[in-house]
């Protein structure tokens, strides 16, 4: 579904049918440490170009919504893993690294 920034998000969940008017984040609203979200924090989230730049299926997502240091500004903060490897993913928009390794194996190539 897009998100009010205009960008496809399979965590942005809107409502508007028959009279009623829901919006959330699924992300972070999973996360019982998640914050509170606003539809504008999808204005600086990066979440969608994560999902866009990786499909690995392998990779799981936790949001939460965080201050930054002197508390004018929130932004989202996306924390990152690999299932399969059960690794911390540092650059979630690159993956593990593992898991792609893995696929040029299986399909023969060895750049990678």
């Amino acid at each position: 579904m897009k998100t009010p920034a205009g960008k496809e998000c399979r965590f942005y969940y809107a409502d508007y049918h028959r009279g009623n008017e829901k919006q959330e984040c699924r992300l972070i609203g999973r996360n019982p440490e998640g914050g509170q979200w606003h539809p504008s924090h999808c204005n600086v989230c990066p979440v969608p170009d994560i999902l866009r730049q990786n499909a690995c299926p392998h990779l799981a997502l936790e949001g939460r919504v965080a201050r930054s240091l002197l508390g004018l500004r929130e932004r989202v903060v996306v924390y990152a893993v690999c299932t399969k490897h059960l690794t911390e993913v540092s650059a979630p928009e690159v993956g593990c690294g593992r898991c792609h390794e893995e696929v040029a194996r299986v399909l023969g190539r060895q750049d990678g």
